[in-house]
């Protein structure tokens, strides 16, 4: 399974193929490690997600984007 590394801004910093039976814990503990900071610092600075999550991820921010892009003219008073 493909695991990716994502910064704050959602941007992929790293990707790991790993064995299919790594939980997400044991994915993120791996990222750690590969960074060589404390827990505490990564939370703050990273995600650990799959790839799936992460195109889920990319799908749900363009649509956001979108909306935004029109404003709130869509937005219908209903009288």
């Amino acid at each position: 399974m493909k695991w990716v590394l994502v910064d704050k801004f959602d941007n992929i910093a790293h990707t790991v193929d790993l064995n299919a039976e790594y939980t997400d814990k044991e994915a993120q503990r791996y990222f750690v490690n590969l960074k060589q900071i404390p827990y505490e610092n990564f939370t703050q600075l990273w995600k650990v997600m799959t790839e799936t999550e992460y195109k889920r991820l990319e799908v749900h921010n363009e649509t956001i984007k979108e909306y935004e892009e029109f404003g709130s003219w869509l937005d219908v008073e209903k009288s």
